[in-house]
């Protein structure tokens, strides 16, 4: 063979078998660099935490952003008809996955990808109950990732500790919430075995939160607030109501003690995120999501909002507050 030819069939695979790692071995569906859509159901904290891990999640697997992958971040702002309008967008551009923060936002990317691109989740409680996948360890289908349950019992022995002497307690969620209900219900159940009094209070969302709370800071010694989108973006509404009638929140993660809550036993929301970019990067490489069992982050640490306490007059337990400052975290 002439050996012209021959070196001009060396350059041309070294050529391709560059471009092959430079795409982290998936082209995805535009024969270029792989788009990922991420669309996240409204701003607050925690969720922000969850996309950040999912990025770098992803950066872990060796999927870059502009460098190895186009991620294309979308966020609803908790708007139903933004979330079906983005997810559709990503079908347009021919994004080779999808990943969604929070129920509301997976359950438009499932519609859109009907059984057929794949779809990560990422902070979704119940996803089997939601109907995303057939099971735990056998998604079934196009989508898996990693679910944002709540260590109910860790938060029902928080309240326990620090307000010994409540016997009422308020539950507050959203009804178009799944996750947020979910854990309502759920935490009501422990509640009541427990020996307290409990009442659910719904909110359709944010903007009922004012009114909402007013009534049930009335009637309760403690209020719960679960791991719930809108009642985290209501939080500061719901912490100025409750302190003004003497009434501690215990709410599910960090972010909201951050915000006026008072203490809990936190998962971390990065961690969910990070693991869903792990297995978004897996995908991307040749792996079945249908294959692939959902993921979850059970490991948390206390935290505590020492201003807080001193705002209610209550003295946090020295056990509690030497747990958050060895592992955990304290806001004052």
């Amino acid at each position: 063979m002439n050996k012209r030819l021959i070196t001009c069939i060396a350059a041309v695979a070294a050529f391709l078998i560059f471009a092959f790692f430079q795409t982290g071995g998936n082209s995805g569906k535009s024969g270029k660099m792989p788009t990922v859509g991420i669309l996240q159901l409204v701003t607050h904290p925690a969720l922000d935490q969850i996309h950040q891990g999912v990025v770098d999640g992803l950066k872990h697997e060796g999927y870059v952003n502009g460098k190895t992958v186009k991620i294309d971040y979308q966020n609803a702002q908790a708007n139903q008809s933004n979330l079906k309008t983005m997810a559709q967008n990503f079908s347009n551009e021919n994004a080779a996955l999808t990943v969604g923060i929070a129920t509301p936002s997976v359950l438009s990317l499932a519609k859109v990808a009907n059984g057929q691109s794949p779809v990560v989740l990422a902070g979704v409680t119940d996803p089997v109950g939601a109907e995303l996948v057939k099971s735990i360890k056998h998604p079934g289908a196009n989508i898996t990732g990693t679910s944002g349950d709540s260590p109910l019992e860790q938060h029902l022995q928080v309240i326990k500790e620090v307000v010994p002497k409540a016997k009422t307690m308020g539950i507050i969620y959203t009804t178009s919430d799944h996750g947020g209900t979910y854990h309502a219900k759920k935490m009501a159940k422990l509640a009541k075995a427990a020996g307290y009094k409990v009442k659910l209070y719904t909110i359709s969302s944010t903007n009922d939160m004012q009114q909402v709370a007013q009534t049930m800071a009335s009637q309760v010694d403690v209020v719960y607030a679960p791991q719930d989108n809108s009642v985290a973006s209501a939080m500061k509404t719901l912490v100025a109501v409750t302190n003004a009638a003497n009434v501690p929140v215990i709410p599910a993660m960090d972010t909201m003690v951050k915000e006026g809550g008072l203490a809990t036993y936190s998962t971390s929301q990065y961690d969910i995120g990070y693991q869903s970019g792990l297995m978004a990067g897996e995908i991307l490489k040749g792996k079945k999501p249908a294959n692939m069992p959902v993921r979850s982050v059970t490991k948390g640490v206390y935290v505590v909002n020492t201003a807080e306490a001193e705002k209610l007059g209550i003295q946090l337990p020295d056990s509690l507050v030497q747990k958050a400052q060895k592992n955990g975290e304290v806001f004052k």
